[in-house]
């Protein structure tokens, strides 16, 4: 294995480490699943920003199925095919459009956050996708969209800005000059 490459699979390793760990400090849990966690999408999201997008993508899905197993899914009593459609959708899809985040990476200070905004708003889309598809049986608007935007809103756009505002922070310290010295 090139070392440049064992570097970026430690690198990736530890990021993810540090997702995991964040996100288990939850500012609120939603009742059915979701929650806004203390920044925990920031660590994740930057290894699409240092390695770029398609590279991003093995470690998101890492990081989702880690998620999963966090989550309890497994504890819900749903049918095998919800099982296999939640488990894709709120989890492995969910964290996979992450590596979003490096879509625009080398565009400076404006693409690393429009790319981390873009990756979270995917991340949304697949939990909106996933409420109205899946998860209707718990509709008390009797409209689905509307109950998925609301639930999946209610913890997705604090998460936004606690991410946004992360980014922002980070990319401003000499902290991610480091590492992008150290990784190049």
């Amino acid at each position: 294995m090139k070392k440049q490459n064992l570097q970026k699979l430690c690198v990736s390793a530890v990021l993810i480490a540090l997702s995991t760990v964040l996100s288990f400090v939850k500012i609120y849990q939603a009742p059915l699943g979701g929650s806004v966690t203390l920044l925990s999408m920031v660590p994740v999201c930057l290894i699409g920003v240092l390695y770029g997008t398609k590279y991003a993508i093995a470690p998101c899905v890492l990081y989702g199925a880690i998620q999963m197993l966090q989550g309890g899914v497994f504890g819900w009593g749903l049918t095998p095919s919800v099982l296999i459609a939640a488990i894709l959708l709120d989890y492995i899809l969910a964290f996979a459009v992450m590596c979003l985040s490096g879509l625009w990476r080398n565009k400076g200070f404006w693409g690393i956050v429009l790319g981390t905004a873009v990756a979270v708003f995917a991340r949304f889309l697949c939990h909106f996708t996933s409420g109205v598809v899946l998860w209707t049986s718990f509709d008390i608007f009797n409209n689905p969209y509307i109950y998925s935007l609301v639930y999946n809103g209610m913890y997705m756009l604090p998460e936004l800005i606690f991410t946004m505002f992360g980014t922002y922070a980070l990319y401003k310290t000499t902290s991610i000059k480091a590492i992008n010295r150290l990784v190049k």
